[in-house]
């Protein structure tokens, strides 16, 4: 596995654009809107009127003493990204559990966002995908390419 973290979120037409990546290489997931406006409002910490799914969702796991670990980008076909949570519970009996559970990719970045869980790539994912690091850093620096043409 391979760790990554979120680079950026950038709106898009259709949704959002997320770029994860590390120092080595940057892709992005594109995901929709709504969780996209979820995800950065987990990212920066704002407050909420009232609760998100997420929220509900990571609530029940802290209610049956659970959390999540870390979530993992485990698969790419079609265009679509395949997600991981891995969730560890203790119950009352002081059992440990790990539970591993298919989510949509977009959901696992919210809930490891929310949780402050890591996010890793399987190889076969990392493998597969472009580097988009010029991309980002064009997105993110358009004077630098402004000032480079000219």
């Amino acid at each position: 596995m391979i760790p990554v973290q979120i680079q950026a979120l950038i709106p898009t037409n259709a949704g959002t654009a997320v770029f994860l990546g590390n120092e080595e290489k940057v892709f992005t997931i594109y995901i929709d809107q709504t969780i996209g406006s979820a995800l950065s409002i987990y990212l920066s910490g704002a407050e909420k009127e009232r609760p998100l799914t997420h929220d509900l969702l990571s609530n029940v796991l802290t209610a049956l003493g659970g959390k999540v670990e870390r979530v993992v980008i485990n698969d790419f076909k079609n265009g679509v990204y395949f997600g991981r949570l891995i969730i560890s519970a203790e119950n009352e009996l002081h059992q440990h559990k790990i539970m591993e559970i298919d989510a949509r990719s977009s959901d696992c970045m919210a809930m490891a966002a929310l949780q402050k869980a890591p996010i890793y790539v399987s190889h076969v994912v990392w493998d597969e995908v472009e580097d988009m690091r010029p991309l980002l850093e064009r997105l993110q620096n358009p004077e630098k390419e402004e000032t480079s043409s000219e």
